[in-house]
């Protein structure tokens, strides 16, 4: 996108995320969700921030995975927050708990993948032999994104 428009600006020098969000609590919980909006096979960095006691509140809950995270202020966690449900503890009444997420919308690669053009504007221009080839390529595209997770034996050191 950036070499497309150099005048839009990162919101960090060398971030790799398009968006980001506050939540400045004071209290900042979140139930268990799934973040619709992203790409399902991205990733999503969420931060912890604030001064609470993390042996007590604050964890983060990832639902299908069956996992409860000591989650302390500083901590930050990459996950794929289109597909697994998450939420976080709540902290004590006179403790804060504040959150800094970064992800990118799939919007803005589906617009990438149009040509730097809406759906709509996409969808009006191509025929319909062009309609049905995009199609079966959908169809296929959740087994490219999930082929590029690393493995446990990608991981592994040699």
């Amino acid at each position: 996108i950036a070499a497309w428009r150099p005048t839009l600006r990162w919101n960090f020098a060398r971030s790799v995320f398009a968006a980001c969000t506050f939540n400045f609590g004071p209290h900042a919980i979140t139930v268990p969700h799934l973040d619709f909006g992203n790409l399902s096979w991205g990733w999503c960095a969420i931060t912890a921030l604030g001064w609470f006691d993390p042996d007590v509140g604050g964890h983060l809950i990832l639902w299908d995975l069956k996992l409860v995270i000591r989650f302390p202020p500083g901590s930050t966690i990459l996950l794929p927050s289109a597909i697994i449900r998450h939420s976080n503890v709540p902290v004590a009444a006179h403790e804060r708990r504040y959150s800094f997420t970064q992800y990118t919308a799939s919007g803005l690669f589906r617009w990438i993948r149009n040509g730097f053009r809406t759906e709509e504007a996409y969808e009006s221009t191509v025929t319909s032999d062009e309609k049905r080839a995009r199609q079966q390529e959908n169809g296929g595209r959740w087994e490219k994104g999930v082929a590029m997770y690393s493995t446990l034996e990608d991981l592994r050191c040699s």
